[in-house]
């Protein structure tokens, strides 16, 4: 940046989600469904990473969160794929003259494991956010048995993000 740029402003974000876990659901983690015996019970499909993205960048824009733009007592929202959420957050984000900076995502899941599909939720995620690969962190974790998540009844994800831009 040289003397006569503009100083960019940067934003940050927090994202939380928690789902229960339940026979006969799909668990899609990051825009990959996964071969499990439960999925997330939910409105819509249940992304807990797509939910905590939304969330992240919504908070780091200052505006409303998944729940308001999106309520689950609206039947519109039933079974929607939660992309849909990530693209409005990320045109939002646009919008408002904000690019990604990075994103760094953990999610905490006893099983299954997340390692043989973590470059696709990566790629699902840049994709999504036009950013590069290099700036999507994704984590697996367990909770070691401790609680509903170490007990295998539940998946959660956190999310911190870094917008930047230009106003």
């Amino acid at each position: 940046m040289t003397d006569a740029d503009p100083p960019r402003r940067h934003r940050i974000g927090h994202g939380f989600d928690i789902h229960r876990l339940e026979p006969g659901r799909d668990l899609i983690i990051a825009g990959v469904r996964l071969e499990h015996d439960l999925g997330c019970a939910a409105h819509s499909d249940g992304d807990v990473v797509y939910h905590a993205v939304t969330d992240a960048i919504l908070g780091a824009l200052g505006e409303d969160d998944i729940g308001t733009l999106f309520p689950d007592s609206d039947p519109a929202w039933a079974g929607a794929d939660s992309r849909r959420f990530v693209a409005e957050a990320a045109g939002r984000m646009r919008k408002a003259g904000y690019a990604i900076g990075n994103l760094d995502v953990t999610v905490v899941l006893e099983r299954p494991r997340l390692r043989p599909h973590k470059a696709q939720m990566r790629t699902n995620l840049a994709d999504l956010l036009a950013c590069e690969t290099c700036d999507v962190g994704l984590k697996g974790r367990t909770h070691e048995r401790v609680d509903a998540v170490g007990e295998g009844r539940a998946v959660v994800c956190h999310v911190v993000v870094l917008l930047q831009g230009d106003r």
